[in-house]
């Protein structure tokens, strides 16, 4: 369906969507953007689902009303999605035709690193203005020390965490559970050292079954009672499964596991996702103002910092292995 989306305000037209994976934080972003760009004078649609949303022309007007009392809520109240079509030159050409027939001069994508490539092949091929905000719970945007949803996801399993150490030292249990974080550690790096894990497994450093059951015994060794493996999923959630079973023939102890899953992309973002979101979001904003483009919102040593595409697409900020030796000499 094709919408009349003139401007009404002369400075221009904000496009504004959610792509990806959905994070804690989005909504306060989304927020952060549509009230600093109505305070510079512009416009804003709406494109809901994403780049699948854009393909279809799934638009709609944004205003002051559309955004009030989301600062708390989880998710995106765009929607959101991935679309094989917009991967293609003929359908990013005809996602540019769609935009450009909605009078919308800039677009600001809010996501993970599949987004920010979109938006920057996008901006390179085409004559519009493109801002990325970072938004992963995985934490693995480079250019940025933080990415909005980083910070619930890991209170999130934190809790969840603390709660099933109570069961595994009421009943001697082994415990590995899965968190979220795909191909990088930030995540269970993380959690492991905030819930005082016994053993962490991630990406960065391949995994030592040796070490791992040497380590766990030690500790039933001296009378420890339970303990906590934390472990990063792979590209299918489950492994925590087979890790598990693994374990147990090694230790006589009951092993249990458990997959944290999407469970950690829910609920209200913390403090700090909100003010990141929201300190982001509006500087978006204002880098469309000075007319720039090709850029990544960042935050690095506290301070907001614009990255080009072409230092964030196809790179990966990998986890911290000096955390990695922390967690081990904090769990002996």
């Amino acid at each position: 369906m094709r919408m009349k989306l003139k401007s009404k305000k002369g400075n221009g037209k904000i496009g504004v969507l959610t792509s990806g994976g959905d994070a804690p934080g989005m909504n306060a972003a989304l927020r952060a953007v549509v009230r600093t760009a109505i305070f510079h004078g512009y416009d804003v649609v709406g494109i809901r689902n994403g780049y699948d949303g854009l393909m279809k022309g799934n638009v709609v007007p944004l205003t002051l009303r559309s955004v009030g009392n989301i600062i708390q809520r989880g998710g995106t109240f765009l929607g959101t999605s991935r679309s094989k079509e917009f991967r293609t030159k003929d359908g990013r050409a005809r996602a540019f035709n769609l935009l450009k027939a909605w009078d919308v001069s800039a677009l600001i994508t809010l996501g993970g690193d599949g987004t920010m490539m979109g938006a920057g092949i996008l901006s390179k091929e085409y004559p519009i203005q493109v801002i990325g905000v970072p938004c992963t719970i995985d934490n693995d945007l480079f250019g940025t020390d933080f990415s909005i949803g980083y910070d619930t996801a890991v209170n999130t399993a934190v809790e969840s965490i603390d709660k099933i150490r109570d069961t595994a030292d009421s009943h001697g249990r082994i415990f590995v559970i899965e968190v979220m974080g795909r191909n990088t550690g930030h995540l269970a790096l993380e959690t492991a050292l905030a819930v005082g894990a016994e053993y962490v497994v991630i990406p960065e450093a391949p995994l030592k079954t040796a070490d791992l059951i040497r380590k766990i015994q030690e500790g039933v060794n001296r009378g420890k009672t339970g303990s906590i493996i934390i472990v990063a999923e792979k590209d299918r959630p489950g492994w925590a499964l087979t890790l598990a079973e693994v374990v147990e023939k090694s230790i006589k102890r009951d092993v249990r596991a458990a997959v944290l899953g999407h469970l950690q992309r829910g609920g209200s973002p913390s403090s700090s996702d909100r003010n990141l979101a929201s300190r982001l979001g509006a500087r978006a904003v204002e880098l469309i103002a000075k007319n720039k483009t090709r850029l990544m919102v960042g935050m690095k040593c506290g301070q907001i910092q614009e990255v080009p595409f072409s230092s964030v697409v196809g790179k990966r900020r990998h986890a911290d292995l000096e955390k990695l030796s922390l967690v081990d000499r904090l769990s002996i």
